[in-house]
C-alpha cells in the first residue's frame, strides 16, 4: 500500500513490518475490489494516512482517537474530528468547541479544519482509515484496527511523555495498554450528542493536556484555530 499511498518518513519506518504484513496486503485488495465495484471510499487514497503526514512521531505531543472517518460528501481528510474547510462542522466537533470555549475561554471556531492542531504535535488518529459512502462503520473489521494498534504502541513506546485523551467507550479500551507511568490518560465520555452531556462537558481535557506537557518541560498546544482555515500557522 505504501507505493502509492503518501505517508511521512518516520512512520513509514516505525510502521514496516506492518506494511509487509499479510493482513494489509488483504486490506488493500479490499479497497482495490471496493473501488473497482463503483464504490465511494473516503478519503481520498492521498489523505489515508493524513494524520500521519502532519504529525511525525518524534513530534507526537497529543493522541486524539476518533472511531471511523466522517462518511458524508467532502467531509473525511485523514484527520479524526476534522472537516476539509467549507463544510459545516458535525455535532460532534460542535461539541468539542463548546468545552473548549468552557475550558480555555476559546471561542469556536467558524471551521471545522484542525491541521493546526496536527501541525503542532496533536495526533488526530482514526482507528479505521477509509469508510464507504453513506455506510457507517463499513471498514472495521477488515485490518484497519490493527494498523492503528501498531500506530497507538509506537507513540507509547516514544521516551517523552505525550498526553493520551480518550473519549468514549471505543477509544479507552482500544489504548487501555498505555503506559500510565510515563504517559497522561485523560478519560471521559463520547463528545457525542447522545453523550457529551454524561460527563464530556466539564472534563476540561484542553487545560490538562497543557497543564502535563508544561509539567514536563514541554511546549503546551494552541488551541485556538485559525480564523482563515486555509491559512495554518
Amino acid at each position: 500500500m505504501e507505493s502509492n499511498v503518501k505517508i511521512e518518513e518516520s512512520w513509514k519506518a516505525a510502521l514496516a513490518a506492518e506494511f509487509s504484513s499479510p493482513y494489509m496486503a488483504d486490506l488493500k485488495r479490499f479497497l482495490v475490489e471496493e473501488k473497482s465495484n463503483g464504490k465511494q471510499i473516503f478519503p481520498k487514497g492521498p489523505e489515508y494516512f493524513r494524520a500521519l503526514d502532519l504529525t511525525p512521531l518524534d513530534k507526537v505531543r497529543v493522541v486524539i482517537l476518533g472511531q471511523d472517518p466522517y462518511h458524508g460528501e467532502g467531509q473525511a481528510h485523514g484527520l479524526s474530528f476534522s472537516v476539509k474547510p467549507g463544510v459545516r462542522s458535525p455535532p460532534s466537533l460542535v461539541n468539542i468547541y463548546k468545552e473548549l470555549q468552557s475550558d480555555l475561554g476559546i471561542a469556536p471556531a467558524r471551521h471545522g479544519f484542525l491541521e493546526h492542531w496536527a501541525r503542532q504535535g496533536v495526533l488526530l488518529l482514526n482507528s479505521v482509515l477509509t469508510v464507504e459512502r453513506a455506510m457507517a462503520a463499513s471498514h472495521q473489521g477488515k485490518g484497519w484496527e490493527k494498523f492503528t494498534d501498531a500506530i497507538i504502541r509506537a507513540v507509547n513506546e516514544q521516551e517523552h511523555p505525550v498526553v493520551f485523551i480518550l473519549w468514549g467507550s471505543y477509544a479507552q479500551k482500544k489504548a487501555a495498554f498505555v503506559d500510565q507511568s510515563r504517559h497522561l490518560v485523560i478519560r471521559s465520555p463520547h463528545p457525542s450528542p447522545l453523550s457529551a452531556h454524561n460527563g464530556f462537558f466539564g472534563s476540561k481535557p484542553f487545560s490538562k493536556a497543557n497543564d502535563f506537557l508544561v509539567s514536563k518541560e514541554l511546549k503546551p498546544i494552541d488551541w485556538a484555530l485559525p480564523v482563515n482555515p486555509e491559512i495554518q500557522v
